[in-house]
């Protein structure tokens, strides 16, 4: 079984056609040799807060030096976020390979285990195998009878913060709702339980006094907050100062609620040191919570898809971009309640941004637009993910009023929050990084264009003169130039007949060969050059003389953007980024116009930082 047949075969199976019930995931377990009875486990339910109590938790008992496991629904990107140890997702080879055993056991059961029940099992005997010392076990919905409550008694059970939800299957009050979750509660463990409503806490309060387990409930009043921002928080609990880099006043309680379990777990006798939990949080993350994805222009990612998560992200915008108007990319399930959700955020709406988000049941971009609009919104539609964030970031660059290039005024700019549904957070997740690139990109290219044809020349002549002068050129013996397209900086002034050639230097030229970069030093005459991709002139791979890269002393590359750290963006091609890392003894150095300077270049780990960037204006 290949990773994405295990996959494939896992959705295959929705909700189980017969009642909920733990039978079949008992069933799979004890068919696997009871691995959860091997395993200690911290169980948390609830409705809203589960996800990111859990990452904490797990965070912190990593840094205590517990090999931890931790178990999440739904994932943002990738299946295999569900299922992480000490922050690692599961390989694929091992799921593949738990899968098709869990499989063998699955197909032959008479009543056949659902999506989630296959999970759970898959994961829990991965923890098993994987000798985990703890285990953070999200419950998937309610508590009683979801799958994850086939384990015995849990160390500690969480219970967060309660909502209504799920009403057709968990029930229509929160009492009933609290009675459910309260499922997880088991004699032999002890209860940390967020501070609810007086009737929800009321059940948990029954509940453990019936089953005889030690219950705290939260004091929230011993939060006190001391700074936030977009940075993070810096809150003291008790007479402790901690940093926590999820944002909204939401997720202070949360983390109460797990410094509260770390008190238990010392009182159950495990050792947590105050170093570990302050580490534990300071290094947490948890995607797509009113997660920053960029900062110049703010770029916020929120999975929140109900009402409640609405309400939690009002919160935030008041708090971190008081006073501000914001571009909402916004994509909706069409069975969510996104009514409400749209009445609750048009107060702090500049304009809506509409896209279908990567599911079966999405309602359309264009009938959100159009529901939006009936509501006295403006809107507009984009035809998929990525066009929607470039379409957020032209509008939030118009309405702030910086399409000139200039700096943004902070308190006059227009931030952009993705919201609505985990499948739109994935995707935009997913898409950011590319579709920043390119809106960049296209920036810099209409900047660049914006300079008439004697600028060009102009410019380009300094910055070949300054590359002559330059020690790089100086010690060069192998130059790697490039021929220009319309719009880029012109370096034939570097070449046979410019002012500044120098007979004694070898040039080479990029030719892309399949998906690889290679260096050629050109035949003679015009033979041997041929018009490549895009009009520009490459050299002739049988006319010329490949040059090995570790053989060039410099290389020069044409930019489309870049900032004052030497960090460069491409055209998109990536083959400079692959061509680079080889080039180990040249000096590497960019040419651009002033123009076509940013505030900050995004990078990736693989990027190579230039030695030496010219502009043409005296500020290499």
């Amino acid at each position: 079984m290949t990773p994405k047949e295990a996959i494939s075969y896992i959705e295959n199976y929705g909700w189980s056609t017969t009642k909920l019930g733990l039978e079949r995931t008992q069933e799979l377990l004890a068919s696997l040799g009871n691995p959860q009875k091997k395993l200690r486990f911290i169980h948390i339910g609830g409705s809203n807060g589960k996800g990111s109590t859990s990452a904490m938790l797990a965070s912190i008992l990593k840094s205590a030096g517990y090999r931890t496991g931790l178990y999440i629904s739904p994932y943002i990107q990738v299946f295999n976020e569900r299922i992480q140890i000490d922050g690692e997702y599961i390989r694929d080879e091992r799921l593949a390979e738990i899968t098709e055993r869990v499989k063998g056991i699955a197909d032959g059961m008479e009543d056949h285990p659902s999506q989630f029940e296959l999970v759970t099992a898959i994961a829990i005997q991965y923890y098993y195998e994987e000798k985990c010392d703890f285990v953070v076990l999200e419950v998937g919905m309610g508590g009683a009878l979801d799958s994850t409550n086939a384990i015995d008694a849990p160390e500690v059970s969480v219970i967060t913060n309660i909502g209504l939800e799920h009403t057709e299957y968990l029930g229509d009050t929160l009492e009933i709702i609290a009675e459910t979750k309260a499922g997880i509660i088991k004699e032999g463990s002890s209860c940390v339980c967020y501070d609810s409503t007086p009737e929800v806490t009321g059940i948990i309060k029954k509940v453990c006094k019936e089953r005889k387990v030690p219950l705290t409930v939260v004091d929230f009043h011993k939060i006190c907050e001391k700074d936030s921002s977009l940075d993070g928080q810096v809150f003291e609990y008790g007479e402790e100062e901690y940093r926590l880099p999820l944002l909204g006043k939401h997720q202070l309680k949360n983390a109460a609620v797990v410094l509260e379990v770390v008190e238990t777990l010392r009182a159950r006798g495990f050792s947590v040191s105050l170093e570990a939990v302050k580490e534990g949080m300071t290094l947490v993350t948890w995607p797509a919570r009113f997660e920053v994805l960029n900062r110049d222009p703010v770029f916020i990612l929120d999975g929140g898809h109900n009402p409640q998560c609405a309400e939690a992200l009002t919160d935030a915008i008041e708090e971190y971009l008081p006073d501000r108007k914001a571009v909402f990319l916004l994509g909706v399930l069409a069975d969510k309640d996104y009514d409400t959700i749209i009445d609750m955020m048009m107060p702090y709406a500049g304009k809506f941004v509409c896209v279908t988000p990567l599911s079966d049941r999405a309602l359309s971009a264009e009938d959100l637009a159009n529901h939006i609009k009936e509501k006295g919104g403006m809107s507009e539609a984009a035809n998929d993910i990525s066009k929607g964030i470039r379409m957020a970031l032209d509008l939030s660059e118009s309405m702030s009023g910086a399409e000139d290039g200039s700096s943004r005024d902070c308190d006059n700019e227009f931030p952009i929050i993705a919201f609505g549904s985990l499948y739109l957070a994935g995707a935009v997740r997913t898409e950011f990084s590319d579709a920043y690139k390119k809106w960049l990109r296209n920036k810099c290219k209409a900047a660049r264009n914006s300079l008439s044809e004697e600028e060009r020349i102009a410019q380009s002549k300094k910055i070949a003169s300054d590359i002559y002068n330059s020690t790089e050129f100086k010690n060069a013996k192998t130059v790697m130039l490039y021929k220009w397209t319309s719009g880029e900086v012109r370096l034939d002034e570097l070449e046979p007949g410019g002012e500044y050639f120098d007979e004694g230097k070898q040039f080479v030229y990029p030719l892309v060969v399949g998906k690889e970069m290679v260096a050629i030093c050109p035949g003679e005459g015009d033979e041997a050059w041929s018009q490549g991709a895009f009009g520009i002139r490459e050299p002739r791979l049988e006319a010329g003389t490949p040059v090995l890269p570790e053989e060039i002393d410099l290389v020069i590359c044409p930019l489309v953007g870049f900032d004052d750290d030497g960090n460069r963006l491409g055209m998109g091609g990536g083959y400079y980024d692959k061509y680079l890392p080889k080039c180990t003894s040249a000096a590497k150095i960019g040419v651009a116009f002033p123009a076509q300077k940013l505030p900050n270049v995004p990078t990736e780990p693989h990027d190579v930082k230039l030695d030496a960037i010219y502009t043409g204006d005296g500020s290499n």
